[in-house]
């Protein structure tokens, strides 16, 4: 099949025929076929199973007709090979069984070997190139977020326990950033060379943090970490939750893709002065709502985002496990067809 290129073209802000479309925790999540897996294997055992873990990741593209696929595996994934602890936990997500809190714990962290170990990492995407006829998306988490999950033990609604590090211990705090930011530049590199054909850093929780805070004890390091991988010629997506007071400062990193939650409305986003690439942003509480209510915010946001050049249709975070898949594959079609017909206007 032919291969399908609108989401690396959106990337660069080239012409698209049609908006292209991809969905955060698009793979698995809501659809039966991944269920039946899961009643199998855990997300840890998917994810060491090239066959099994390239089959999850192309399910949804197959299904949907969505225009790229995201390589299916946990952010998790690299921590235990540096000497993190990690487990995911059914209903909790990732617990940590050894936080860090001190300096000595973050000097004992070792540095990652991605072809030693997160090999089935990388013959998943190997064998994914083989089989997609659209791109694939891989990723990895940011040092913030990564630490976060580190520090506090789990999942965490104020980070109290990360903040205090970063405001008592710069010292552990500089230390562990740059361990982390070494692993994320070797993880993502080593997924480039084995195919990956864009990359989205997720700082999921880094929105608690406020923009002076950011700049001071986060944005270096992003800095250093997209700088490094800039030379590796593909797109860099940087997407976060609540985190819309520091959609500039990414802005102003060295990457091509700013993506939005459904917070932050596209319209404010490029009034505000982001003028790259920006991706988003269905709020996913929506796609419950009957399909007259999705259609109606999903042509608003794809009016707003189609204005300019540079434009890729998601949701504003990730599937809900309740999403039926039908619904999915009934906004994919929509978004390209609504899209097409407005993009032949526009470019006339």
């Amino acid at each position: 099949m032919e291969f399908n290129d609108q989401f690396l073209k959106a990337c660069r802000q080239e012409q698209t025929s049609h908006v292209p479309v991809w969905y955060m925790r698009q793979a698995g999540r809501s659809q039966p076929e991944y269920r039946e897996i899961k009643k199998k294997y855990s997300l840890e055992e998917i994810t060491h199973r090239p066959e099994t873990c390239a089959y999850v990741t192309k399910l949804p593209v197959d299904q949907y007709n969505n225009d790229a696929a995201i390589l299916y595996k946990d952010i998790m994934t690299p921590l235990p090979a540096i000497g993190v602890d990690v487990k995911i936990e059914k209903g909790i997500g990732p617990v940590i069984s050894n936080p860090f809190s001190s300096l000595k714990d973050v000097q004992r962290l070792g540095q990652l070997e991605p072809e030693k170990d997160v090999d089935f990492v990388l013959e998943t995407i190997k064998l994914l190139r083989t089989q997609l006829n659209v791109p694939l998306i891989s990723f990895s988490g940011a040092p913030f977020t990564l630490a976060s999950y580190m520090i506090e033990g789990g999942p965490s609604k104020n980070y109290n326990k990360t903040k205090a590090m970063m405001y008592s211990q710069p010292e552990t705090w500089n230390l562990l950033m740059d361990k982390l930011g070494d692993t994320v530049i070797r993880y993502v590199k080593a997924q480039i060379n084995a195919g990956a054909q864009a990359i989205q850093i997720f700082d999921s929780w880094v929105g608690a943090l406020n923009q002076q805070d950011y700049r001071t004890y986060v944005k270096p390091i992003m800095k250093k970490i997209f700088t490094e991988l800039r030379g590796e010629g593909v797109p860099l997506i940087m997407f976060g939750v609540g985190a819309r007071h520091l959609s500039l400062d990414w802005h102003d990193l060295p990457l091509d893709v700013v993506g939005l939650d459904w917070r932050y409305p596209i319209n404010e986003a490029r009034a505000d002065g982001i003028t790259k690439t920006v991706q988003g942003n269905l709020d996913p509480s929506v796609l419950l709502a009957p399909w007259k209510v999705i259609e109606e915010k999903t042509k608003e946001i794809l009016d707003q985002g189609m204005k300019q050049p540079g434009y890729i249709f998601n949701l504003g975070h990730g599937v809900f496990p309740e999403v039926d898949p039908a619904t999915l594959k009934r906004l994919t079609a929509f978004v390209h067809e609504y899209s097409t017909e407005k993009l032949l206007q526009i470019n006339r």
